[in-house]
């Protein structure tokens, strides 16, 4: 034993019976969570299949008018849900704020944006959620402490952007603009932030910033994930765990938010809503299993040069065009 390399040392380590278990459990509970959600999209589908058969000529018809309404704004929300997701299920922050800067240059109104945005993401993020739960990456405390302020703030910011939106629309959007460009700048901070070994945890006032981010998140149409994700992660808590449980309370903070919109404005859009639904959907558990494989900086890096990027031509398009 004691003439042993420290290679052979190692190997002997990583190839021990409890170390190969918990490589084994957790590779099972990946699997198992594939598999659920691969039955499920097999359902789903068989029954989209059989109601497009039983449809009439003149139903299918008025169905691919429905879709091609808006130039084809269906088809772009879904690949922006798709791609959205990615980044949220992975970072675990983005969806918002990309969709949010995306709709804004197709001169949507902002209180339909959040509406619609957080219509969609009641479902994603509730996807996303159930992932996290599986594998382990949520902390119960955490996210109960997190989710009951995000509630109150995210029904609070849809109350104010329902009445700011609709009668200030051409200075809500140049705002809600400025605030993404702000989120994007975040976002290149949190890639460019250097991570001590032994960082030490700071304090966090989680109620606080729990109501705050419900209410940006609500009112902007998004910004939970940067200010809320981002904050706990630079504070030196565990991405994994900071991750799952932020996810957790956004899904509960997202129904909130779509019920109110619903009281407030209506359902706007529909075709946005089902684009951003059914693109997000798809990705959300593969997404979760991806936050530790993904390359983090350069996909901060590239979300954040992305969204400051569209906010800058959103701001310019709202003042001079």
């Amino acid at each position: 034993m004691l003439n042993q390399t420290t290679e052979e040392t190692i190997e002997e380590i990583t190839h021990s019976q409890d170390v190969v278990a918990t490589e084994q459990e957790f590779t099972s509970s990946r699997r198992k969570v594939f598999n659920k959600y691969m039955v499920a999209i097999t359902i789903v589908a068989l029954i989209a299949l059989f109601t497009y058969l039983f449809l009439s000529a003149a139903q299918l018809t008025t169905l691919q008018a429905a879709l091609h309404k808006d130039n084809y704004l269906f088809y772009w929300m879904l690949l922006v849900g798709f791609f959205a997701e990615i980044v949220a299920g992975s970072m675990g922050m983005g969806y918002g704020v990309i969709c949010t800067t995306i709709l804004l240059i197709l001169n949507v109104p902002p209180p339909v944006i959040s509406a619609s945005i957080h219509s969609a993401e009641s479902f994603t993020s509730a996807a996303g959620t159930i992932s996290h739960w599986q594998l382990g990456n949520v902390n119960k405390k955490l996210a109960k402490a997190l989710a009951i302020p995000a509630i109150i703030g995210a029904v609070i910011g849809a109350l104010a952007l329902s009445y700011v939106g609709d009668r200030y629309a051409k200075i809500t959007k140049p705002f809600i603009a400025v605030y993404t460009m702000y989120l994007g700048i975040r976002i290149l901070q949190n890639a460019f932030q250097k991570k001590e070994t032994n960082q030490k945890k700071k304090p966090t006032k989680i109620t606080v910033l729990g109501l705050i981010g419900g209410f940006i998140d609500s009112f902007g149409g998004g910004g939970w994930g940067p200010l809320v994700t981002g904050t706990f992660i630079k504070n030196g808590h565990t991405p994994r765990y900071v991750i799952g449980s932020s996810t957790f309370a956004k899904c509960i903070l997202t129904v909130a938010s779509a019920i109110t919109f619903i009281f407030t404005i209506g359902i706007h859009h529909w075709n946005i809503v089902a684009g951003l639904l059914i693109g997000g959907i798809i990705t959300a558990p593969f997404s979760a299993m991806l936050t530790s494989k993904l390359p983090v900086k350069k996909m901060f890096v590239a979300v954040g040069i992305v969204v400051i990027a569209m906010s800058l031509i959103t701001i310019y398009r709202a003042i001079f065009l």
